[in-house]
């Protein structure tokens, strides 16, 4: 009989493994520019983007404030997803169990210890659910395809949704992403993030491209 132990061990290493199966960028990752053009509706609101070595964010050539503020933050949110973390120091305190698994074949896996509350699920070797505590806030994401680089996965089509930690409340609509990504010298970058979100019974369109991508010296 498998003792608990191994069986603990056992989920650990599944989860790390499409944990380091993530498509990140490497140390030596220079950073880049591109022009944007932003759709929301039936207004467009052009300029570019400079993503640093270390990863900050600028956006130049866009005069209002809370479109440029939108577009910092997909910079951040893109920038974030490509950082290389350590694994042990992302999740050395965590201890990972199996839950269930659902009709996909994704196995769920429960954190406890520093993470407690926390929860994942892991099919083919790539995490395709999460569900986490970050300030008060539950976060679930739920990934329905995916882009196989050669070098780790990136997210294709995916949702996003919040509630509130304690009360449950939803925080927001349900939002669905797909995103896609082009090869730049030896980086994938993204190209093109559709966003849509049902406000008010009517589906809301954010469109953001990308383009004339040129990686800094």
């Amino acid at each position: 009989m498998t003792s608990y132990t191994t069986t603990i061990t056992e989920a650990r290493e599944l989860f790390r493994a499409a944990y380091e199966n993530r498509y990140t960028w490497d140390k030596t990752f220079p950073g880049y520019i591109a022009d944007v053009t932003y759709q929301r509706k039936d207004q467009i609101f052009t300029g570019q983007v400079r993503v640093n070595q270390n990863l900050s964010a600028e956006v130049l050539n866009v005069d209002d404030h809370e479109i440029k503020k939108e577009l910092h933050y997909q910079l951040w949110e893109i920038a974030i997803h490509r950082i290389r973390r350590d694994f042990e120091d992302t999740h050395g305190q965590n201890i990972f169990t199996y839950g269930k698994m659902d009709d996909t074949g994704a196995v769920e896996l429960l954190v406890s210890g520093k993470s407690k509350g926390d929860s994942y699920k892991v099919r083919n070797n790539e995490v395709c659910y999460v569900h986490r505590h970050i300030d008060g806030i539950v976060v679930t994401i739920n990934t329905f395809s995916s882009h196989d680089t050669g070098e780790g996965y990136l997210s294709h089509r995916y949702n996003s949704v919040c509630h509130d930690v304690k009360t449950g409340e939803l925080k927001g609509e349900t939002n669905y992403f797909e995103d896609n990504y082009e090869k730049v010298d030896i980086y994938y970058i993204l190209t093109n993030r559709i966003i849509q979100t049902k406000e008010q019974g009517q589906i809301m369109i954010k469109a953001f491209n990308f383009s004339n991508i040129q990686l800094l010296n």
